[in-house]
C-alpha cells in the first residue's frame, strides 16, 4: 500500500507509516495528575478530534504523544518503537521526521518569507536550499497560495500564515500532523476553510491528524472524537456512514 506526499511535492508515492499509540501514559504537576493512565491508538492516515473542557489534559496529551513531554508513567510507540525513552535530542530529532506541528498562532518567523517558512523542517533535515525551497512552493500552490511564496507572514492574512503552517507540517513527510487549536484565531468561515485545506492534503499525504480543539463543529466534523475529563479518556466515538462523531 502507497500514500502521496511528499517534500518532492504532493504527487510522489511514498511507503504507508505506521500507527502511534500510547499506553498507560500519566503526567503529573507537582500533586495534579494532568494525565491518568491514558491508552490511545492512532491509526495512519485517520483524522481525530481531542476535546474536553480546560484542565482536562488535551495539550498535555498532545505534547506527550508528540514527544514535546516526556510522560511520567506509560509508554509511546511509533510503527512498534518506543520513542518516549529516547533522550531529547533523539526526541527533537523525531519531531522534525516524523510529526508535523499546526499551531493556533502559527508560530511562523516573521523575518522569513512564506516559502521559507514552508520549508523550514527540511532545511533543518540537511536538505538542500533549491530542493527545500522548490518542495515547499509545490505544497503552497497545492494549498491555494500560488503568488505569495515570497510574502512574509505579516503581508499575509490568517487564513493565509495557516496554510504556510499547515505546509511547514506536511512538507517533510510526517505520519502524524498535531494541530492545538489550529483555527482558534481565526473568524468560523476562514477557519473552516483552513481546517479543510488541512485535512485534504494530509488526506493526500497519508498523515494521521490529530487536532486538539475547544470547538465542538469542528470535533463533530472528524471521522472521531476523544473526550477527556480529568485527565482520562471520558468517551472514544466514531463516526458511522453519513452519522457525525
Amino acid at each position: 500500500m502507497t500514500t502521496r506526499i511528499t517534500g518532492q511535492g504532493p504527487s510522489t508515492p511514498v511507503p504507508a507509516r505506521p500507527a502511534l499509540s500510547g499506553r498507560g501514559l500519566s503526567k503529573r504537576y507537582g500533586t495534579q495528575y494532568a494525565l491518568s493512565g491514558v491508552d490511545i491508538d492512532i491509526t495512519p492516515g485517520e483524522a481525530m478530534a481531542i476535546v474536553g473542557p480546560s484542565g482536562s489534559g488535551k495539550s498535555t496529551l498532545l505534547h506527550v504523544l508528540a514527544g514535546i513531554l516526556p510522560a511520567d508513567d506509560g509508554r509511546v510507540t511509533l510503527g512498534g518503537r518506543r520513542i518516549d525513552s529516547l533522550g531529547e535530542t533523539k526526541r527533537s530529532e523525531l519531531r522534525r521526521t516524523e510529526f508535523g506541528f499546526v499551531f493556533q498562532s502559527g508560530m511562523l518567523v516573521g523575518e522569513l518569507s512564506a516559502e521559507e517558512n514552508a520549508a523550514l523542517p527540511t532545511l533543518l533535515a540537511g536538505e538542500g536550499r533549491r530542493e527545500a525551497l522548490a518542495g515547499a512552493r509545490r505544497w503552497l500552490e497545492h494549498l491555494g497560495l500560488k503568488g505569495k511564496e515570497r510574502n512574509r507572514p505579516g503581508e499575509l492574512s490568517g487564513g493565509q500564515a495557516q496554510r504556510v503552517a499547515i505546509a511547514r507540517a506536511l512538507v517533510h513527510r510526517p505520519s502524524v500532523i498535531f494541530a492545538d487549536e489550529p483555527t482558534g484565531a481565526l473568524d468560523t468561515r476562514t477557519g473552516g476553510d483552513t481546517m479543510q485545506a488541512l485535512l485534504a492534503a494530509a488526506a493526500e499525504s497519508g498523515a494521521a491528524v490529530v487536532v486538539v480543539t475547544h470547538d465542538r463543529d469542528l470535533a463533530t466534523s472528524l471521522p472521531r472524537t476523544v473526550s477527556l475529563r480529568d485527565g482520562r479518556i471520558d468517551a472514544d466515538t466514531r463516526a458511522t456512514a453519513g452519522v457525525p462523531a
